[in-house]
């Protein structure tokens, strides 16, 4: 028999370990690095990552906004190491999301006429300002009136607005990447992406621009847009964290002439 004591490893009952070593290691980053980040010693962090120690939840809350853990996943840490969920989920019509939604309608208004909606874990599409309203209208995308529009799913079924884009291709890769690394700490989005046709082409060259252009051919000619996300600061809720308000800036005249003209149609008095 051994005379050594015995010490449990990572993957020896100890789930909030396992968790901070794995998003650790997906961060890339020493033992060392995140704990100068998170102004805890080397040697706890260890100790914790091994189950030699249990954090608290001061602790535990250092290593995870150092690490940049989504709010989702960090309950499930919290909850790993014997603790309550540290943030809640809110439905989106709660009263104390009141003074979010008036921040999302005067970014979708000011953003007119250049496209904006807003998207949620799920790429559902929660809300949108005219301007995209008018853009959907014309890619030929109508919305159901008893269900959100899912950006996902317009843009990799077909009929749906991937169909309308001229570099589809790029487009669909683009989105089925991203959504890929989102879906590691998010199952349902995980099953949404199995049940959607996977792009034909994952692998793009690429492109000479600094960024990727949305090319949506239209009764107005080629559209092109470039994408900008904007996300709130400091999030105390797991529904605030995963809002994205995704604008699209026209990226040409001809796409800001049209776009405003539109708009303009829209918004003018009888």
């Amino acid at each position: 028999m051994s005379n050594h004591p015995f010490h449990p490893t990572a993957s020896a009952g100890n789930p909030a370990g396992n968790h901070l070593r794995r998003h650790r290691q997906q961060a890339g980053l020493s033992q060392l690095e995140l704990a100068l980040r998170a102004n805890v010693s080397q040697r706890h962090l260890s100790c914790v990552e091994t189950g030699r120690a249990k954090p608290s939840p001061g602790t535990l809350h250092a290593l995870l906004s150092a690490l940049g853990v989504p709010l989702e996943e960090c309950n499930e840490v919290f909850l790993a190491a014997g603790y309550a969920p540290r943030y809640t989920a809110s439905p989106l019509n709660a009263p104390a999301m009141a003074m979010v939604h008036e921040a999302i309608a005067h970014i979708l208004q000011a953003n007119n006429p250049a496209p904006a909606i807003v998207l949620d874990s799920m790429w559902y599409i929660t809300a949108a300002n005219t301007s995209a309203g008018r853009l959907l209208q014309m890619a030929g995308v109508q919305p159901r009136d008893d269900a959100p529009l899912n950006l996902l799913e317009t843009l990799l079924r077909p009929e749906g607005l991937g169909d309308q884009l001229i570099n589809a291709d790029e487009i669909r890769a683009t989105a089925w990447h991203r959504a890929s690394r989102e879906a590691a700490g998010n199952p349902e989005l995980a099953q949404l992406l199995q049940d959607l046709p996977c792009p034909a082409a994952l692998a793009i060259a690429p492109s000479p621009s600094p960024v990727v252009l949305t090319r949506l051919r239209s009764a107005h000619g080629e559209l092109k847009f470039l994408s900008t996300f904007t996300t709130f600061g400091m999030p105390l809720d797991v529904t605030v964290a995963s809002l994205r308000i995704e604008h699209l800036i026209p990226a040409d005249t001809h796409t800001w002439h049209t776009m405003t003209l539109a708009y303009e149609q829209v918004t003018a008095k009888p």
